[in-house]
C-alpha cells in the first residue's frame, strides 16, 4: 500500500505539470512551421509509428501529403522529417552546426559510454577530439591500408568455406551468417587481433567467443526501434525492468571492452598491429585524450559502424545480381579482362574497377543499409525549405526516399549500375548513405574497400545461380538497419580460380 502512494504523489504531479509545460511550449510563436499530421495529446504521433511498413516507407508515404519537410511529435520531442535532396543540403550545408548535435536518451547512455561516443557525444571540443582521432589515428588511409593484410585472409577464409563442396556441382548456400561473421571478424582482428566467430575462433577461447557473441546479440535487440519511454519520460520512469535490463547489458558491454583494453596493456607485444595497441600507445602520452572510455566508444563505434551496415549492403548486392544476370555477367567479364583467373583480385586492384564501384553504389542508393540517417538534434531555431524549424528539434532524414526521387535520378526503383557511370560517389547529388555534413560517417573509406574486395571476390571466385526460377525475394525487414526479410539462400559453384588460390 505505501508503494501505491508513492507512486500516486510521484505520477499526479507530473501528469498535472505536462499539460501545463505543453501550454507554455505553444506559447512559443513561430511564423510558419513545418506541416503536421494530427496527434494525440502527451504521446503525439507515437502510434503512428506501429505500422506494418517500415518506418522509411512510412514516411514517404507521408511526404507525398504534406510536402518534403514536415513534423511529428514524439512524445514532447518534435521531430522534423526531410524527404529532399535540396533540404538536406540546407541543413548540412548553410545549417551544419546547428544540426550538428545528436539525440540522446537512456539507450544511447547506456549502450553510448554516456553519451560519451562519437556516434552520441553532443558537438564541441570532446567531439572535436574524437572525430581528430578517427580520422587520424584509426581511419586515416595509413592506418586503412595497414590492415589490408587481415582483409584480405579474411576474405581468403569466407572463400574457402564457400568453396566446400562445390567443385563438382552448385551447392546451396545461406550468406547472411557467413557475410555477417566476415564482417565482424575482420573488424575484430584489426581492433584487437582476435576472431570471435566461426569453428575457428584465432586468439580467443570458445567461452569468450561466446561471451562476445551473446552481448552483441543483447546489444543487437536493444538497437530496434524505439520505446515509448525514450520521448515521454514518465513512460520510462515506470518502466523499471526495461531501464534494469539496458543497464545491465551496459554494464557487459563495459566489462567486455575493458577486458580488451586491459590485456593489451597488460600483455604489450612489439610490433603487434591492432588499434587498441595503437591507442594505448598514444594513451602513456596524452592520458586525457585517449582516456579508456574513449577507446571502448571509439571500439563500440567500429563495431556498429563496420559489421552489419556492410554484410546488408552485400546481400542486398548479391540479390541484385542474381535477379539481374546480364549485370552480374559484366561485371565477370570486367574481372576477367583486368584481373584474370590466376591469382585473387587485390583491394587496391577492387576499388579501381569502375563496374564494381558502379554495383557497390547503386546498391547503396536503392538499399541504404541505414535508410534514415542517424538523427540529428537542433542547437538552436533556424528555418530550413522556407519553414521556421525551432530549437532542440529532431532531424530525420529519410535517405531511401531521397535516393529514390524521380526528380534525381530516372527510372529510380531500377537496379541500373552504369547511372554511375560518369560520377564519383561523393559527387553525386542526393546520395547520402554516409550521411552528410560534419558527422557523416568517417568509416566510408574503410566500409568500401572491406565491400569491394569481398564482392570482387565472391564474383571472380564463383558461379552463382538462384535456387529456383523465380526472382529472388525483395522484401525489406524492419529495424534500425535494414536487412533482406528473407535471408539469401543461392547456389554456387568454384571457378578455375579456386585450384590455383588454394594450392
Amino acid at each position: 500500500m505505501e508503494g501505491y502512494k508513492f507512486l500516486i504523489c510521484i505520477i499526479f504531479p507530473i501528469l498535472f505539470l505536462i499539460p501545463i509545460k505543453l501550454l507554455l511550449l505553444s506559447k512559443r510563436r513561430f511564423k510558419k512551421l513545418p506541416p503536421c499530421p494530427p496527434s494525440f495529446p502527451i504521446i503525439g504521433n507515437l502510434h503512428q509509428l506501429k505500422q506494418p511498413l517500415p518506418i522509411h516507407r512510412y514516411f514517404h508515404n507521408l511526404s507525398k501529403k504534406y510536402g518534403p519537410i514536415f513534423t511529428l511529435k514524439f512524445g514532447s520531442q518534435l521531430v522534423a522529417v526531410v524527404s529532399s535532396a535540396s533540404i538536406a543540403e540546407e541543413c548540412f550545408n548553410k545549417n551544419d552546426i546547428i544540426f550538428a548535435n545528436r539525440v540522446t536518451s537512456v539507450k544511447t547512455k547506456y549502450l553510448g559510454f554516456n553519451n560519451t561516443n562519437i556516434f552520441n557525444s553532443s558537438y564541441g571540443d570532446h567531439w572535436r577530439n574524437l572525430r581528430r582521432i578517427s580520422s587520424l589515428e584509426i581511419l586515416s588511409t595509413n592506418r586503412i591500408n595497414s590492415f589490408s593484410g587481415i582483409r584480405k585472409d579474411e576474405t581468403m577464409r569466407l572463400i574457402l568455406k564457400l568453396s566446400e563442396n562445390s567443385h563438382k556441382g552448385f551447392k546451396k548456400v545461406e550468406l547472411r551468417p557467413l557475410l555477417l561473421e566476415h564482417a565482424f571478424n575482420t573488424i575484430m582482428r584489426m581492433v584487437c587481433g582476435k576472431r570471435f566467430y566461426g569453428d575457428e575462433s584465432d586468439g580467443t577461447t570458445a567461452d569468450e567467443a561466446k561471451k562476445f557473441r551473446d552481448i552483441m546479440d543483447e546489444i543487437q535487440k536493444f538497437s530496434l526501434g524505439s520505446r515509448l519511454g525514450d520521448f515521454v519520460p514518465l513512460f520510462m520512469f515506470l518502466d523499471f525492468s526495461y531501464r534494469k535490463k539496458l543497464k545491465m547489458v551496459g554494464e557487459k558491454m563495459d566489462a567486455l571492452f575493458q577486458g580488451l583494453v586491459d590485456d593489451h596493456r597488460k600483455n604489450k607485444k612489439e610490433n603487434r598491429n591492432t588499434m587498441i595497441d595503437h591507442l594505448l600507445s598514444l594513451q602513456e602520452s596524452q592520458p586525457d585524450d585517449y582516456s579508456d572510455k574513449i577507446i571502448k566508444g571509439l571500439i563500440m563505434a567500429l563495431i556498429v559502424a563496420g559489421t552489419e551496415t556492410s554484410s546488408i549492403t552485400l546481400e542486398w548486392a548479391m540479390s541484385n545480381l542474381l535477379n539481374h544476370p546480364e549485370i552480374m555477367e559484366k561485371a565477370k567479364i570486367e574481372l576477367n579482362n583486368q584481373i584474370g583467373q590466376e591469382c585473387l583480385i587485390e583491394e587496391a586492384e577492387a576499388i579501381k574497377l569502375q563496374y564494381l564501384q558502379n554495383i557497390i553504389s547503386e546498391t547503396m542508393r536503392l538499399h541504404p543499409p541505414a535508410t534514415m540517417l542517424v538523427p540529428h538534434l537542433s542547437s538552436e531555431d533556424c528555418i530550413v525549405g522556407g519553414f521556421d524549424v525551432p530549437r532542440n528539434t529532431m532531424l530525420m532524414v529519410n535517405a531511401w526516399a531521397i535516393h529514390r526521387d524521380p526528380d534525381l535520378w530516372a527510372d529510380p526503383t531500377s537496379f541500373k549500375p552504369e547511372r554511375f557511370e560518369n560520377g564519383q560517389q561523393a559527387d553525386v547529388r542526393g546520395f547520402l548513405p554516409f550521411g552528410m555534413g560534419r558527422r557523416a560517417c568517417p568509416g566510408s573509406g574503410l566500409g568500401l574497400r572491406t565491400m569491394s574486395l569481398t564482392l570482387g571476390s565472391l564474383i571472380q571466385c564463383f558461379d552463382w545461380k538462384k535456387i529456383g526460377k523465380e526472382e529472388i525475394n525483395m522484401v525489406e525487414g524492419h529495424g534500425t538497419l535494414v536487412p533482406m526479410a528473407i535471408p539469401l539462400e543461392v547456389q554456387c559453384k568454384t571457378r578455375s580460380i579456386i585450384n590455383k588460390i588454394f594450392t
